[in-house]
């Protein structure tokens, strides 16, 4: 079993033709409303592939949060650690043009007030892998990890969005998941030196003792163990649509993989395949595939 530990959020997509200026209102043909938070999108890649996901996080007691929570029983994960807080469901306001350019808002609401002890010792005893991120208070994720290694869970990192990873926390943390920019950030808060996020990434498998997988976007994704050990999944080829929820269906289907007890190297196959598959429809969860899908693909039948 899987807990993903972080966000949920709902996000506003308004269409309109520019970008505001500051101080200038823009009018738009319309929105749309899609279900977000990268801890919920993880979690609902998790359990499309096939896993028993359990979620933990917080949502706020309005029509958001009924919603938020709806769309993930829909998809099979547990809710029942979520808790409803008098606080606001996170929320993203994001205006996107005619060119795909965006300006993103977010209120973490609900999230801003996610800590450890929402986590049950009795879940945390039955799960075989965690897997958190960094939209929730960064105090809890370290609290989270420490409790889930020493329970003995596998306990996955996504270090997204960038932010601060501090050095204590590293001990915590078995498999780290980071893209380049990322990657170079992590390095950089352990005092690792590197030229660029491959060396980085070496040299943070290395002085912290992790496996660091490094995703690389189109070029597929990238492994480096404590032991020197390098791995090169290449990117798969594909005509993107939408590319939004790639490294969420990544992190989820990684973690779902471990969880089935596949090797390291095998799950981050099927996971850079279904992170793939996932840019090929609209929106973060609208492409996430299931395990025979990811299969199909791997064999070359991508339809």
């Amino acid at each position: 079993m899987i807990i993903v530990f972080g966000s949920i959020n709902i996000d506003l997509v308004f269409s309109v033709s520019r970008l505001p200026l500051e101080g200038e209102t823009v009018i738009g043909p319309g929105y749309a409303m899609f279900h977000g938070g990268k801890g919920a999108n993880q979690a609902v890649a998790a359990a499309r592939y096939g896993a028993r996901v359990e979620m933990v996080g917080a949502v706020g007691r309005d029509d958001f949060g009924c919603a938020a929570l709806e769309a993930l029983r829909g998809d099979g994960v547990g809710v029942g650690a979520v808790r409803r807080l008098d606080a606001p469901t996170g929320c993203a306001a994001i205006g996107l043009d005619t060119e795909g350019r965006n300006q993103i808002m977010v209120a973490s609401g609900a999230n801003a007030l996610v800590s450890a002890d929402m986590v049950p010792d009795e879940l945390l005893d039955r799960a075989g892998v965690v897997l958190a991120q960094m939209e929730i208070p960064s105090e809890a994720d370290w609290e989270f990890l420490r409790r889930a290694r020493n329970s003995g869970a596998v306990t996955v990192f996504n270090a997204a969005p960038a932010g601060v990873l501090p050095e204590e926390a590293l001990p915590f943390i078995d498999v780290l998941i980071v893209n380049e920019p990322e990657c170079i950030a992590a390095a950089a808060a352990a005092g690792v030196d590197g030229r660029d996020a491959h060396a980085c990434a070496s040299g943070l498998a290395a002085c912290c003792g992790i496996d660091v997988i490094t995703t690389l976007g189109a070029r597929g994704a990238a492994l480096c163990r404590p032991d020197g050990k390098r791995l090169h999944v290449e990117g798969a080829a594909i005509s993107p649509v939408d590319s939004t929820g790639a490294g969420d269906t990544f992190c989820g289907v990684l973690a779902a993989c471990l969880d089935g007890g596949l090797a390291l190297a095998e799950a981050i196959r099927r996971a850079n395949a279904a992170g793939a598959l996932s840019c090929l429809q609209r929106g973060a969860r609208g492409g996430m595939p299931s395990a025979l899908e990811v299969e199909r693909m791997l064999a070359g039948d991508v339809h």
